[in-house]
């Protein structure tokens, strides 16, 4: 495999970034912000004589144009079929540009805040969209978006922690042991659940939902990808185990209304939550070269995250003993 590159988003000014806008015909009145973003890089721009869009840069070498293409074209389904998610914007029939050797794609500026999972009613709410995505997301397949398995999210990301340099050698074994150990576990549970995948938002965390009034939008499919239901509902759950059970009946019941719940999938919240816990460790591994990531998780080469990684993989294994969360209550 190629070494990635160690700056890939060197030479992104704020000039070459307005000079990609103005390539669409859009004329810039020079206002530029940057957002919150590691993985891509995203902007908000000022034009003339319209409102402000968001421009986002796609991270080279990550996913193909056809990838990315899936993704716009998954957005846009779910917005025709009257979804609150905020989708590409089409420019001269296109919704993924060039500029430059940057891929880039523009979206309507959108304002809100985090939705209030602790209120009952947001979580119906919440339920309702998810359930009414997941009706279109069964309708079809993915072709080049990345499916969600223990292999993909577990086995490959921890193979990636261990063949770095990042893991204190003294400490190797135990994030050996334990990450074997967890992941066993969730290949016994995923085969016995066997449940029926599709098409996904795949990142459902508060960050990628707007609530803006009585109105709550989804953005950010850059994770869109296929995997089992409970991947798009289990990030909304939070708290005790009795706080976790009232908000995902609330979900359900929300959810239901517009499509079944295998509830076998109750089995599912915690091997999704190992595997969360190994794909995000051996993300930062894999963008460590990037020099926006160090500056911003310096704690990853700290001897004391991977002490805490060890006793979250011990806390994980003992969860993956439980009993799956009771629905309905």
């Amino acid at each position: 495999m190629p070494k990635p590159d160690p700056t890939p988003f060197a030479g992104l000014t704020p000039d070459a970034i307005l000079d990609a806008v103005e390539s669409l015909a859009l004329p810039c009145d020079g206002r530029l912000l940057g957002l919150n973003s590691y993985e891509n890089r995203v902007f908000r721009v000022g034009l003339e004589e319209r409102s402000p869009v968001v421009v986002k840069f796609y991270r080279p070498g990550r996913w193909s144009d056809a990838a990315i293409l899936e993704e716009h074209g998954f957005a846009e389904e779910l917005q025709r079929a009257g979804l609150p998610v905020v989708a590409p914007l089409r420019i001269a029939g296109a919704t993924l540009h060039r500029h430059r050797h940057w891929r880039f794609a523009l979206f309507e500026l959108q304002g809100g805040r985090a939705p209030e999972t602790g209120d009952a009613d947001t979580l119906r709410q919440l339920g309702r969209t998810v359930g009414r995505l997941h009706v279109i997301g069964r309708q079809a397949r993915f072709r080049h978006r990345t499916a969600l398995s223990p292999r993909t999210h577990g086995r490959e990301p921890l193979a990636v922690l261990l063949g770095g340099r990042w893991i204190p050698p003294e400490l190797v074994g135990n994030v050996r042991t334990l990450g074997s150990a967890v992941l066993d576990r969730i290949e016994s549970t995923w085969a016995r659940v066997d449940a029926v995948p599709l098409r996904l938002h795949g990142d459902m965390h508060l960050g990628n939902l707007l609530s803006r009034g009585e109105r709550i939008e989804l953005v950010d499919l850059d994770d869109c990808l296929t995997g089992p239901a409970m991947q798009d509902l289990w990030m909304l759950l939070s708290g005790a185990r009795d706080e976790q059970e009232a908000q995902l009946d609330a979900l359900l019941e929300g959810y239901t209304q517009f499509t079944d719940f295998d509830p076998r999938e109750l089995q599912l919240i915690e091997p999704l939550r190992g595997l969360r816990l190994l794909h995000h460790n051996a993300w930062l591994a894999q963008r460590w070269h990037d020099p926006a990531f160090p500056a911003a998780f310096p704690w990853f080469g700290e001897r004391r995250h991977w002490e805490t990684l060890i006793r979250q993989l011990q806390e994980q294994l003992a969860a993956l003993d439980e009993e799956p969360l009771r629905w309905p209550l």
